[in-house]
């Protein structure tokens, strides 16, 4: 049954913006059986679109139904048309959804154009070169026959209702900002390698986030410094005041502690995770910042360990946290560092694993399980399970030392509700 309340404004306004192009390209035919499956449109009403003179009257005609047919209309419309292979129509609605705010569209406009940075190696081939930072080494291992962006499941505003009270606020339209910086070209000088498939990373977690309802900044091959400097000033974006919830994510060689720039300089992560506390980033208090780490932590390749029969077991001592002062104060103050998830594509040490086609094992998880799982399980638990899938990944390139080796990721959080990102549903606030 089809919700009695319409379609969400941006929705609307969405499908508005773009009446007339997606009136001259919806190619109809099997995109309305979809919809009929999915219980947007009757079969009368599919005759009454086919009645209409010509495929411009048609599609018109369903674009005019649409905003009628209750809150599951779009999501499902945006469902059918990745299922009818015009997903450029869908990218375009979600790029007009993205932007729904003037005043966020415009504040990331000018952030963009402010931070125009030359890339300091140009020219550069991706021929492979000699390897001599073991510590920031990063595999490269090819089992896959090429790159899968997984599509968004949207939530039902049922599980909004029922679980938006107890977890973190999320309904603004966008859902954050979130910026992704991608390192894969390295100055010749460094000696790090070309991180071949680094860029279906960049690609699969910019179509992630998008669908996911952020708007997003990207910026490619930045030196360390230029890498603080971008992050500063994404930190420092007035837009954040008007959106619930952010998401940074850094892909590059690294080794614990720190990333590189594409001079081969390092980024400390604490640094940056310190531009986004409760100090340095106002506008982002108690509201949850998610972190994305695509990089090694050490040299050290997890060569893994036969399983012997016999239950898992796992030891993991808790820790209790005392209160420090029950005494009140006249303003309620909050610790320097929370409501923060921290995600790593390995463990402390170890190096990461990627695929020279489909992109790094821990991005790979990382989108397969957000895509499908976050219209209905908070972060936290999502980031689980993409750890079960790393374990159960193993290196195939025989005839290598890499053969059958292992990654394991993780995550921290100081997050202090639960977090859900409810895909796809915008309640009117």
């Amino acid at each position: 049954m089809l919700g009695a309340c319409g379609m969400q404004k941006c929705h609307q306004e969405a499908l508005k913006k773009n009446r007339v192009s997606l009136a001259k390209q919806l190619v109809l035919k099997e995109l309305m059986e979809h919809l009929i499956e999915k219980d947007v449109i009757t079969e009368e009403m599919m005759e009454m679109i086919q009645a209409k003179p010509g495929s411009f009257s048609q599609n018109i005609e369903l674009l005019n139904l649409l905003p009628k047919r209750g809150p599951k209309a779009f999501s499902a419309f945006c469902e059918a048309l990745q299922e009818t292979k015009q997903q450029h129509l869908e990218e375009l609605l979600l790029s007009t959804i993205s932007s729904h705010s003037n005043e966020i569209a415009k504040l990331s406009h000018d952030y963009e154009e402010s931070l125009s940075f030359p890339v300091s190696e140009s020219g550069i081939s991706p021929k492979k070169r000699r390897w001599n930072h073991a510590e920031s080494m990063e595999h490269s291992l090819d089992d896959g026959d090429g790159p899968h962006y997984p599509q968004v499941k949207p939530c039902t505003p049922e599980f909004y209702r029922a679980h938006d009270d107890q977890a973190y606020k999320l309904k603004s339209c966008p859902r954050g900002m979130a910026l992704i910086l991608s390192n894969v070209h390295f100055s010749t000088e460094t000696d790090l390698e070309f991180r071949s498939g680094g860029n279906v990373d960049n690609a699969t977690l910019n179509m992630l986030f998008k669908h996911l309802g952020y708007r997003v900044i990207v910026k490619n091959d930045l030196t360390a410094q230029e890498m603080h400097r971008v992050l500063e000033k994404f930190s420092k974006l007035p837009a954040h005041r008007d959106v619930d919830s952010c998401i940074v994510s850094l892909l590059s060689h690294g080794i614990e502690g720190g990333v590189y720039g594409v001079d081969g300089k390092l980024l400390q992560l604490q640094e940056v995770f310190r531009l986004f506390d409760n100090a340095n980033c106002p506008n982002l208090q108690n509201k949850p910042k998610m972190f994305f780490i695509q990089a090694c932590r050490g040299d050290e390749t997890d060569r893994g360990v036969d399983q012997i029969d016999g239950s898992e077991r796992a030891d993991s001592p808790g820790c209790e946290e005392s209160d420090a002062n029950m005494m009140e104060n006249p303003k309620l103050r909050l610790p320097t560092c929370s409501d923060m998830i921290y995600g790593y594509a390995c463990l402390k040490g170890t190096a990461a694993m990627r695929n020279t086609k489909r992109g790094s094992w821990y991005v790979e998880a990382l989108a397969s399980v957000f895509a499908e799982d976050s219209r209905n399980t908070h972060v936290a638990d999502m980031l689980v399970k993409v750890n079960r899938l790393i374990k159960h990944r193993e290196g195939h390139a025989p005839g290598t030392e890499f053969h059958r080796c292992k990654e394991m990721s993780e995550y921290r959080s100081t997050l202090c509700k639960d977090l859900y990102l409810f895909p796809g549903y915008f309640p009117g606030n």
